[in-house]
């Protein structure tokens, strides 16, 4: 039996594990099984805590699909609760290690109660190769696409995993769904990519809806909210400090030197015994 908590960030779902407490050999079968939500627990991916000389923890990250991926903006911060709420870490501000490197995390709590969770995101990367994007291009924003006789104006770059942005008037489910998956899954991506539909409000406010990389539609992407906002930026359409409306919460972004900050909550849902066979 393995102790789970279920948390979430923006209705972004997660189950996460102590690592070291317990032993999972295969964690791509892990994430399969309890992630299924009508044979397992139910989430977007598994967040697995374990030691390491090189920061304060390291989150290993699975996509619900047993995919791993190097980031999970919404999942680092579910990630930074349940390792602070169990004393793993005993500071308010700690590092964590990642595939996409060390990330530095603050947490604002009043009466043993966390309120905020800041996340040093890093720089984002608008290098084609980085992302990965096939292109002539130095860098691949704006460009135009062509979906079943649809031309769509596309921007991509990476921050953690690779990301692209279309901007819409209007936000619509059923473009997003039909849209989404076909995007995701474009030759000019060798590795995917997650796909974001981001609506400009004011310069201070944008709703961001993405269909992610190895989950399909969810109700928040962190990564994708970071990227919606610097691509927003680079664009002209925002300022440097952005309220992001996604369809399962809100996030506040901040943009200072290039480094992306990503402030939210994370909720903890609950915790159980998972049998494992």
């Amino acid at each position: 039996m393995i102790k789970f908590w279920k948390l979430h960030g923006a209705g972004n779902d997660f189950i996460a594990v102590d690592g070291e407490q317990y032993i999972i050999n295969d964690y791509s079968k892990f994430a399969k099984h309890v992630c299924h939500r009508h044979f397992g627990i139910g989430a977007d991916g598994i967040l697995v805590y374990k030691k390491t000389e090189d920061a304060d923890a390291q989150m290993v990250y699975y996509n619900s699909d047993g995919s791993i991926a190097k980031m999970c903006g919404n999942g680092i911060r579910c990630f930074a609760k349940f390792i602070y709420d169990n004393k793993l870490v005993d500071k308010t501000e700690f590092k964590v290690k990642t595939l996409d490197g060390i990330k530095n995390i603050n947490i604002d709590v009043e009466n043993d109660e966390i309120k905020n969770i800041k996340v040093n995101m890093g720089k984002a990367d608008f290098d084609p190769k980085a992302v990965p994007v096939i292109t002539d291009k130095d860098i691949f924003i704006n460009e135009k696409i062509d979906i079943d006789g649809t031309l769509i104006n596309i921007s991509s770059i990476l921050i953690g995993v690779p990301h692209s942005v279309v901007f819409v008037d209007e936000m619509n489910k059923d473009f997003i769904l039909n849209y989404g998956p076909k995007i995701e899954k474009l030759d000019i991506f060798p590795q995917k990519t997650n796909v974001n539909f981001v609506e400009i409000i004011d310069e201070d406010n944008i709703k961001v809806f993405t269909w992610e990389r190895g989950c399909g539609y969810t109700l928040a992407c962190g990564t994708g909210i970071c990227s919606s906002v610097v691509i927003s930026r680079y664009l002209g359409k925002v300022s440097d400090k952005v309220n992001v409306e996604s369809e399962g919460g809100k996030l506040f972004i901040e943009l200072v030197d290039d480094m992306v900050y990503m402030n939210g909550t994370s909720v903890k849902i609950c915790e159980g015994l998972l049998e494992v066979k």
